[in-house]
């Protein structure tokens, strides 16, 4: 029976058989991948499952070696898949501990192989002398075993054979494989080869014709030295006059430059005399609004000032009118005590 050790979880690659470089994702998403034990074969595998969909089985051997080639992504080679597969974790902790688990497995797996070899020339003496009664035995208890017991009933060695056998048959196939291969390329290097001849014998042909045209060249060169010569001397007195036209130059566009200068403020001044007419129009058209302004404060400061004559008129008019009021309810009140006493004096003789 076989148990989980180890579990994580990681998205799953394959390395693309065809280019053997890029990568072929295995799963959408990150999935569940485990280290098993098998107590009965002594054996360590990594499994992952998609759904129904078995995408790692792989048996841990002690010459495997797991890689880590940045820090949340590593892989490691099973040569009985003919495959490479590749981790993508989620941090690079995962990425460790899966690591470390590796190593402490494939530790594990080479002590179980060195056991199961001394058991081999142990079970491989005993064999020799018992005969061939166990065989017999082990026959029968595989043919009356389900598939899972057949398994383990079988002997260490013919696992190691079958093994061989299976990896053998694979680099047959490979050798096959390759040997096609180099077939195709060894008749392309032929073809190659063939062309390249074809291209030398036309090079060597046109060798001599190579040669007579170099003459050729040699002498137009010597004959163009010369006249580079003549015309070196030519050049330096076209020099010395492209130095005085340079600075002639110079000179024009400085002045031509001052020229647009001189002739933008000629057009600036025309602008502002253009203007000149109608701002004195504006500005007779303000000095007569001020004039008329200054009329009508005048007018409004005469009005206020009669206003404040009336108004202090009729302050005085008020108070002389309060003043009288004033006597007026003073002698109304002695008038009402008159009356109040005289009214006593009555019902005074009404009494009497």
């Amino acid at each position: 029976m076989e148990q989980p050790i180890f579990t994580t979880r990681a998205h799953v690659f394959q390395i693309d058989p065809s280019t053997k470089k890029n990568w072929v994702p295995a799963s959408k998403q990150a999935v569940t991948v485990s280290y098993f034990y098998d107590s009965t074969r002594n054996s360590y595998r990594i499994i992952s499952v998609d759904g129904s969909k078995v995408i790692i089985n792989s048996t841990i051997t002690p010459n495997m070696t797991f890689t880590k080639t940045s820090q949340k992504f590593g892989q490691w080679a099973d040569s009985r898949a003919n495959t490479v597969f590749g981790l993508g974790f989620p941090s690079e902790q995962h990425l460790a501990k899966f690591a470390e688990k590796f190593t402490e497995v494939k530790e594990a797996a080479k002590v179980a192989k060195d056991k199961s070899q001394d058991k081999m020339e142990t079970s491989s003496n005993h064999s020799q002398e018992s005969g061939r009664g166990t065989p017999s035995s082990t026959q029968a208890s595989s043919f009356n075993g389900t598939d899972d017991e057949k398994i383990s009933h079988v002997e260490p060695e013919d696992v190691v054979l079958q093994s061989e056998n299976n990896r053998l048959k694979a680099a047959v196939e490979q050798g096959n494989t390759n040997a096609k291969k180099w077939e195709t390329e060894l008749q392309t290097l032929r073809d190659g080869n063939a062309r390249l001849v074809d291209s030398l014998n036309e090079a060597n042909a046109s060798v001599e014709t190579w040669k007579k045209q170099v003459l050729i060249c040699q002498e137009e060169s010597t004959h163009l030295r010369n006249k580079i010569a003549s015309l070196e001397t030519q050049s330096n007195e076209v020099n010395q006059e492209k130095e005085t036209n340079s600075r002639l130059t110079s000179r024009v566009k400085e002045l031509e430059a001052d020229l647009q200068d001189k002739d933008l403020e000629l057009e600036n001044l025309r602008k502002q005399a253009e203007i000149i007419p109608q701002l004195m129009g504006e500005c007779d058209g303000i000095t007569e609004k001020l004039k008329a302004a200054e009329r009508k404060n005048g007018e409004l400061e005469a009005r206020v000032e009669a206003l404040q004559k009336d108004v202090e008129e009729k302050q005085q008019q008020q108070g002389s009118l309060k003043r009288e009021l004033k006597k007026m309810t003073d002698t109304l009140d002695g008038k009402l005590d008159e009356l109040q006493e005289f009214r006593q004096g009555l019902s005074k003789l009404g009494t009497d």
